[in-house]
């Protein structure tokens, strides 16, 4: 108790260095804590992209490629599904539900995709959130389109402007004999369905009827009111979101996808997936966490050269002490405690900006970004990892604790000119 005192004293009487060695080693520490709550949050919410589907459904490839395509807007696909088999998909009886998908159109940089109303009913993300709409509402007619937060914001697109469709996703040529006119505005998800333009399945089809080849047919235009009267059922799709009815049949209706006979197929559980997707771009959290802790290793080490610097500084304080009984283990032990409380201290205040900076920022990391960062208790790794800072300020104390140690009560004494 007698040392635990001493030490306070000893650190108020030094108040100010010791202030900012404490609020260095605080923001370092609110920094690795930091990057560890956005990192666990880009996880989450990565795994959230997409929720409450059971099965992806696209042309035979690789699961991360399908993935890629059908949910993050990214590649194309090697091959599309007939229309037939995603009936014959559809009523299968362990299907409860199916969203179809229609990819490889563009605007304006925004990937387009064609699909009916069950997307919006049937799409789930963080956890089983819907869709909602900031305007407006979904398809009304056949040249209606509805846009994700980014592609409305980014391209400052209100309700009722038009909407010029590009052929393929690197294309001059456009399909600007058929406008769209802007239905709704998706409200923000932070998913890649804020920055998709959504059309129906039949307004793929409407642009499409008079090209080949990736050109329209020279003569064989169809107008947009024309088209109105075509039969516009789609020949193929990209790929399609499906939902069972018991997760007991998952497996084998993904099994007898994987095996259909008519054309080649892949079913994948989209967690799986994304798990095998973010063993691949998970890489550069490793990278974030040991930037942050480097941080605090340097903010450790500065603690060190505070107290090593102030041995010069307190040699008298040093002297009194042994003069007055203190023996060698004494001092070391005094200024390992004083190192305990500046880390211990440091910790408590780097968690509490943590928390305070999470409640301010949260709301717009949210709106902002789509990110969503939980404000939960300190889970057993953190607690783990602020228990290990303490350690590690008294591990790194120890060079200044020996070099008092190895002071002799005459060296303290002597007046230095």
């Amino acid at each position: 108790m007698i040392f635990l005192r001493l030490a306070i004293k000893s650190l108020i009487s030094r108040r100010m260095t010791v202030g900012l060695t404490i609020f260095a080693i605080a923001m370092s520490v609110a920094l690795f804590l930091g990057v560890e709550k956005v990192r666990t949050g880009a996880q989450a919410s990565f795994a959230d992209t997409i929720s409450d589907t059971d099965l992806i459904v696209g042309a035979r490839s690789g699961s991360v490629q399908l993935l890629l395509y059908s949910v993050f807007r990214i590649g194309n696909a090697t091959n599309n599904v007939s229309w037939d088999s995603y009936q014959d998909i559809a009523a299968r009886p362990e299907v409860d539900w199916i969203v179809p998908m229609s990819l490889g159109d563009s605007h304006r940089g925004y990937r387009v995709m064609g699909t009916t109303d069950a997307f919006f009913e049937r799409y789930r993300y963080r956890g089983g959130r819907a869709l909602d709409f900031a305007n407006g509402g979904r398809f009304s007619d056949l040249f209606d389109t509805v846009l994700g937060a980014d592609v409305a914001s980014d391209l400052g697109y209100k309700l009722g402007d038009p909407i010029i469709v590009a052929h393929g996703l690197e294309s001059f040529t456009e399909h600007d004999d058929k406008p769209f006119r802007v239905s709704g505005i998706l409200a923000k998800t932070g998913t890649p369905v804020d920055r998709t333009v959504l059309i129906s399945l039949e307004g793929i089809e409407a642009i499409h009827v008079d090209w080949q080849g990736g050109a329209q047919r020279p003569g064989r235009a169809v107008s947009a009111d024309a088209v109105r009267a075509m039969d516009l059922t789609p020949s193929a799709i990209t790929a399609a979101l499906v939902g069972v009815k018991s997760r007991l049949q998952v497996f084998r209706l993904q099994r007898e996808i994987n095996e259909y006979p008519q054309e080649p197929l892949l079913a994948i559980l989209p967690g799986v997936a994304l798990q095998e997707l973010w063993g691949i771009v998970g890489v550069a959290e490793t990278a974030l966490i040991g930037v942050s802790a480097m941080v605090i290793a340097t903010a450790l080490l500065g603690m060190a050269a505070m107290i090593f610097a102030g041995l010069n500084e307190r040699r008298r304080e040093m002297a009194i002490l042994r003069a007055l009984g203190a023996g060698h283990t004494t001092i070391v032990a005094m200024l390992l405690l004083e190192a305990t409380l500046i880390a211990t201290v440091s910790a408590a205040l780097g968690t509490l900006l943590l928390y305070a900076g999470l409640w301010v920022a949260r709301p717009y990391v949210d709106a902002a970004f789509g990110l969503y960062l939980p404000i939960n208790a300190p889970t057993i790794h953190e607690l783990g990892f602020l228990l290990a800072v303490v350690a590690a300020a008294a591990f790194v104390s120890l060079v200044p604790a020996i070099r008092a140690y190895r002071m002799s009560l005459a060296h303290g004494m002597t007046i230095r000119s």
